[in-house]
């Protein structure tokens, strides 16, 4: 496998954790939660509220995302290096598809 082909699927494992870890977040909200985030991140966008469900999906999403302050993707990389046995039971497989993509190379 080239370098640039590992280098793709550890960026595809690095979303893959981030997803899930955001996942698990909004899946665990009720819907009067998931809204209450969108609507205080509406505010921080100056926008009154959201507009349609999938928006406030998305800006709860963004919400989490910014809570959970997630490793930037070096200081994830790094550390997936030295211990992948620590990341590998919270990606939901997103990333097998990058693999797949690079055996074929």
């Amino acid at each position: 496998m080239a370098e640039g082909s590992r280098d793709g699927v550890l960026r595809a494992k690095y979303d893959d954790y981030c997803s899930g870890r955001v996942a698990d977040v909004l899946l665990s909200l009720s819907p009067e939660e998931v809204y209450a985030l969108a609507e205080a991140e509406a505010r921080g966008i100056n926008q009154i509220a959201p507009s349609s469900h999938d928006e406030a999906v998305q800006l709860a999403t963004r919400k989490i995302r910014d809570r959970l302050k997630l490793p930037r993707f070096q200081d994830w990389a790094e550390e997936y290096k030295r211990q992948p046995q620590r990341f590998d039971p919270h990606l939901m497989g997103l990333w097998k598809r990058e693999e797949g993509d690079a055996e074929s190379d």
